[in-house]
């Protein structure tokens, strides 16, 4: 059997834009994406802390130590800029695996950029 877990998690990030005429996914800060273990093209849920909204989309990588979070496409009508998000991959594994697998945990300050 296989069980979905959290793999990556950005947790608290502001939109910083919501671009409807781009052809879809989110720009991540491409320092969070790495920190987070997201990769270019890989399927994040998005959870809207300010209006409740939850979808999918997949990550691009923004300008690193930029704080970029934009919404892109269709996308972007679920969001506005100042909205909080959590941002969150998801990897399959067996019950065993899942038990000892620790997900990447990222909480960036209110500008969207890592501690240092």
């Amino acid at each position: 059997m296989w069980i979905h877990v959290v793999k990556s998690k950005i947790h608290r990030v502001k939109v910083t834009g919501a671009d409807l005429n781009y052809i879809g996914s989110i720009t991540i800060d491409e320092d969070l994406m790495d920190a987070a273990n997201i990769i270019e093209g890989e399927k994040v849920q998005i959870v809207d802390n300010n209006n409740g909204e939850r979808f999918e989309t997949y990550a691009i990588p923004g300008p690193r130590n930029s704080g970029e979070i934009t919404l892109n496409g269709a996308a972007a009508r679920k969001v506005a800029p100042g909205d909080i998000l959590i941002l969150i991959a998801y990897a399959m594994m067996t019950p065993e695996e899942a038990k000892t697998f620790k997900p990447s945990l990222v909480f960036p300050n209110e500008e969207n950029n890592l501690l240092r």
